[in-house]
């Protein structure tokens, strides 16, 4: 079973969410949440496998100029982004989603092709609103 905030960093991951509805999901955190969350993002890229070489399309795909705290941090592979002042943390939300989305779907290309039973590859289409 998955907790609320696993299955919408897996639907951002794999792109059922998009980054702009977590953006404005994580906004609406408060800080110590936010932090949480990072946390939890941080150990979700290492669960994925992500590498150094994910590094440069994390940034481009964050949308996050490389010079930021967030990006240089992981630039020189260094995590902990949840420590960093609040106004850094959207920033590194941005990016940690974009690191976990490049990992989890070479994991789900490489040892996930085909099906399997992992609760978090296999979710279904979030709930839209009604328009």
């Amino acid at each position: 079973m998955l907790y609320a905030h696993e299955v919408i960093l897996n639907e951002l991951a794999q792109g059922l969410r998009s980054v702009d509805e977590g953006v404005e999901w994580f906004e609406s955190l408060s800080e110590d949440d936010q932090r949480k969350i990072l946390h939890a993002l941080v150990l979700f890229c290492g669960q994925a496998r992500a590498c150094e070489e994910d590094v440069p399309e994390s940034i481009a795909r964050s949308g996050i100029r490389p010079t930021h705290t967030p990006a240089v941090m992981l630039t020189k592979w260094h995590f902990g982004m949840e420590v960093l002042p609040a106004y850094e943390l959207i920033k590194s939300f941005r990016l940690l989603v974009a690191l976990f989305s490049i990992a989890d779907s070479r994991r789900r290309a490489l040892h996930c092709v085909g099906g399997c039973g992992h609760v978090w590859h296999n979710l279904p289409d979030p709930p839209r609103d009604a328009a």
